[in-house]
């Protein structure tokens, strides 16, 4: 049996070749290849990076895994191949305790692992903010999607309403799609409803999507740390248009968001989102009022 201090300097080369490889990654490898990053590593919310190492240390367990169980299926393939002259079935045994103490434990301990890992993330990924700094109504309908900003007062909310994207012949989205607009390093909670079926809000470089259900709030909790464009969609089949329910989100400065919030109140837009809402607002090609865009609006878009 090899002595320890053999085994340490044959575990030796093969830690340092690992650090040598893992250091020459860019963040983007780093990161699995995952959106969500800027090239410098830079992550669009607090939670991003978590989300990112829970998928990139899950796929190199498998990984070993993967190269330890290819490896010894085929030494088995060779090892125990048949040689010329034999004839017959190999010597067989009944079973070997010892091995399958082995392949019933290692499993056992990976699952385990991969459990308790999954649910201390999901535990932080779901733990709401008591007092956030915003706190927005996302609501999704058939096919886009309303956005209500809630204050301290009925005056102080403001909110916003998306139609469905419509595309031309070439497929591109020639309508403007609805935006939700964030703040900056600041704790955000979105309530998220649905009017109609079931719907799926996720914005893609925030690594995180939650479903959104008739008669039952979903709330989801996070910090924007990066500002710039993020696409949406809903990630959750709802019916014959549903690839085009699509939306942005904008992260700006604090005080971007409040000049936002104030072109809001000077349009209008205040009060309780439910008391203005027309589904006929939602058919493509209107304006967002239910009625029919004029040509020089269609021209504009």
């Amino acid at each position: 049996m090899p002595s320890k201090r053999r085994i340490r300097w044959a575990v030796l080369p093969v830690g340092i070749a690992a650090a040598a490889v893992l250091a020459g990654c860019t963040p983007t490898e780093l990161h699995g290849y995952l959106p969500g990053f800027t090239e410098d590593g830079q992550p669009a919310t607090n939670h991003t990076d978590m989300v990112a190492g829970l998928w990139v240390n899950s796929w190199i367990v498998l990984l070993a895994v993967g190269i330890i169980t290819w490896g010894l299926m085929g030494w088995a393939a060779i090892a125990y191949r048949r040689r010329k002259g034999q004839v017959g079935l190999p010597v067989q045994l009944r079973y070997n305790m010892p091995i399958e103490i082995f392949y019933t434990v290692v499993p056992l301990i990976l699952v385990v692992g991969f459990f308790a890992f999954t649910a201390r993330d999901q535990t932080i990924l779901e733990t709401q903010y008591e007092d956030p700094d915003v706190e927005i109504t996302a609501i999704g309908k058939q096919w886009s999607w309303d956005f209500q900003y809630d204050g301290e007062t009925e005056d102080d909310t403001v909110w916003t309403m998306g139609i469905q994207a419509s595309t031309d012949a070439q497929g591109d989205i020639i309508t403007d799609l609805p935006t939700l607009v964030l703040p900056v390093d600041q704790t955000v909670r979105i309530k998220l409803q649905s009017r109609d079926v079931i719907h799926s809000f996720w914005i893609i470089d925030f690594l995180y999507k939650k479903d959104m259900y008739i008669g039952k709030d979903n709330y989801w909790s996070f910090t924007p740390t990066r500002e710039g464009t993020y696409a949406g969609k809903c990630a959750e089949l709802c019916g014959e248009y549903h690839s085009m329910m699509l939306f942005n989100v904008e992260v700006v400065s604090e005080a971007e968001y409040e000049d936002y919030l104030d072109s809001l109140r000077e349009a209008g837009q205040t009060g309780d989102i439910n008391e203005a809402y027309s589904r006929l607002q939602n058919l493509p090609g209107t304006d967002g009022s239910g009625e029919e865009a004029s040509d020089d609006d269609e021209g504009e878009n």
